[in-house]
């Protein structure tokens, strides 16, 4: 729809303003910084515990203590830049709009992110477009930002060695210099004991410019490339171009309602198919260690796992249905059958994220009533930022071998 009589309607009413809609109060104020400061603790606890912290050779945890206050520093900063890109946005344009409620759980990361909500239908696509894209773009340069200095200030592999239970890595840095090009296999080790994060274009691309980058299963104990990493991906799923995500508000802006609805459901066939590949070895594992030669029925059971999706998110509608589900069932089995992939357990991150798409987010972008043609600099840094969600993804972001 177009509605060239938009641009005038300030002008019909040169005496009429509108009254700022963002005034947050005290107690408003108050509440969401109490959230900031719960997720900070959280995420430098499971920072210092699990993930940063140098644990070799500590007499006490407080000495895990700066490493952990880093990578919280980090994260959050980035955090808070993509949101408050968001939310500076919606005030540019008087769209009311919460401050930023960041989620403390002391599991993972130490949060589940942070969001806002934006208390208003937006009207036109001009505005869709700002608030939409303002997030992503300021949150991915603080994200660039952290990674350059993270590999710039790299110590040698020799570093590897302030953490415990990593005796092979340490004996091969010890005997070579260098980090070990695979995970070395370590005897007895239980299934799926080491951490996997999977690379991307992007990370790929700045790493291969610096001497000393560790291998990504050891990566997370790098405050600033682990940081950097995570800023990278949030930044690419919420860069997803589906239903009201930012990437979905960026691409409606810029395609229209019904290009908009072809390009989310043909993505969400592709997410979908990432899910695949996550659940059915996890299905494969779980079932044959119950029930051994039955490892197949895992296919049977994602199968009748992602008809559901389909036909929740597509509404029924059979015409999408059908071939997207074949094609990415098909897609799924080929590629653990080329890469004999039925035993490597994932993470199930695309499972959940498929979910959550279909349940909280939905497939396509609800009409905005006035389509309002974007300027050509809008329109160039819309497709940046499609191009930013390319370089950004992983297609197995964690996953975990022996």
């Amino acid at each position: 729809m177009a509605f060239p009589e938009v641009e005038t309607q300030t002008q019909d009413f040169p005496n009429i303003e509108e009254q700022p809609k963002n005034q947050p109060g005290a107690w408003t104020i108050i509440k969401h910084l109490a959230l900031f400061i719960v997720t900070f603790a959280s995420v430098t606890f499971v920072g210092m515990f699990f993930w940063v912290g140098q644990t070799a050779g500590v007499e006490s945890y407080w000495e895990m203590l700066p490493e952990g206050l880093i990578f919280a520093s980090l994260l959050l900063a980035f955090l808070a830049t993509h949101e408050f890109g968001h939310y500076f946005a919606a005030v540019y344009h008087n769209v009311k709009v919460t401050l930023p409620y960041f989620i403390p759980i002391p599991l993972g990361i130490g949060t589940m992110g942070a969001v806002i909500k934006i208390e208003e239908r937006i009207q036109d696509t001009r505005k869709l477009f700002d608030i939409g894209i303002a997030g992503p773009i300021a949150g991915f340069v603080v994200s660039l930002i952290v990674l350059l200095y993270g590999f710039s200030t790299l110590p040698d592999p020799s570093f590897i060695e302030n953490f415990a239970g990593h005796e092979e890595v340490i004996s091969h840095v010890q005997e070579t210099g260098q980090y070990p090009e695979t995970a070395p296999e370590i005897e007895d080790a239980p299934e799926g004991s080491t951490i996997m994060l999977g690379n991307t274009l992007l990370y790929s691309i700045l790493a291969s410019f610096f001497e000393n980058v560790p291998p990504m299963y050891e990566m997370y104990h790098y405050p600033f490339l682990f940081a950097g990493w995570l800023g990278l991906f949030f930044t690419a799923l919420n860069l997803t171009p589906i239903g009201q995500l930012d990437g979905g508000h960026i691409l409606y802006s810029l395609i229209g309602y019904k290009n908009h609805q072809t390009v989310a459901r043909v993505c969400f066939g592709f997410i979908a198919t990432l899910g695949g590949i996550e659940a059915i070895p996890f299905l494969f594992l779980n079932i044959d260690g119950w029930l051994p030669g039955y490892g197949f029925l895992s296919v049977m059971l994602w199968a009748m796992v992602l008809l559901f999706l389909f036909r929740k998110g597509f509404h029924s509608d059979h015409t999408w249905m059908a071939p997207v589900w074949a094609a990415s069932l098909i897609s799924a089995v080929a590629y653990l059958y080329v890469t004999s992939g039925f035993t490597q357990s994932g993470s199930l991150i695309w499972v959940f994220w498929s979910f959550f798409l279909v349940y909280f987010v939905k497939i396509e972008h609800p009409p905005v009533i006035f389509e309002r043609p974007l300027s050509l600099w809008r329109k160039r840094l819309g497709w940046i930022s499609m191009a930013v969600f390319i370089l950004c993804i992983s297609p197995t972001p964690i996953y975990f071998a022996n």
